[in-house]
Order: C-alpha cells, then structure tokens, then sequence
C-alpha cells in the first residue's frame, strides 16, 4: 500500500520538476495552469522513458542522462502544444472562471 502512494507522490513531483523546466526552456510565455503543467511532465517522464528504451539506453550503469534528456525535450515539445491548445480548448480564456 504505501509502496503504491510512494509512487504516485514521486510520479508527481517528477513531473512538476519536468514540466517547470519544460516552462522554463520553451519559448515564449505560457498561459497553462499549473495542474496541466504537471501532467504535460508526467506524460513527458513515460514519453522520455518510452525513447530511452527504444534507442537501448533506457538503463545505463550510472545517471541516465539520455533518458533525462528525452525526458525534457519531451517536457519542453509538451509545454508547447499544451499553450497553444489550451486558449482554444477553453474558448480563449487562459484563466479558470471565478
């Protein structure tokens, strides 16, 4: 059982890390809440993970930096087509209505 939680709380704190240095390296700002921020990372971790495997570098001796590499290209690619999908998804707005 808390193995489970375990992993659902590093689940989402890689991708709040993931997403905000998607942020930080896309061009641009970006009108996205922080909740699609996190999500844009979590789906960039498995994306990440997903190449890493298919080049063969998914688990090397050491830091995986390839994998984290992918991982951040992804995060960045993600944070992208996520500003630029969510104002037309939400009819325009970039904020939540009050």
């Amino acid at each position: 059982m808390l193995g489970g939680i375990w992993g659902i709380i590093t689940t989402i704190i890689v991708g709040l890390i993931l997403g905000v240095i998607g942020r930080m390296l896309a061009p641009g700002k970006q009108k996205i809440p922080m909740w699609l921020t996190i999500v844009v990372g979590i789906i960039a971790a498995f994306i990440g993970n997903w190449l890493a495997g298919v080049f063969g570098i998914r688990d090397t001796p050491g830091i995986d930096w390839w994998r984290h590499v992918f991982q951040v290209a992804a995060a960045v690619v993600g944070v992208i087509a996520a500003a630029a999908a969510y104002p037309k998804i939400t009819g325009g707005r970039t904020t939540p209505k009050s």
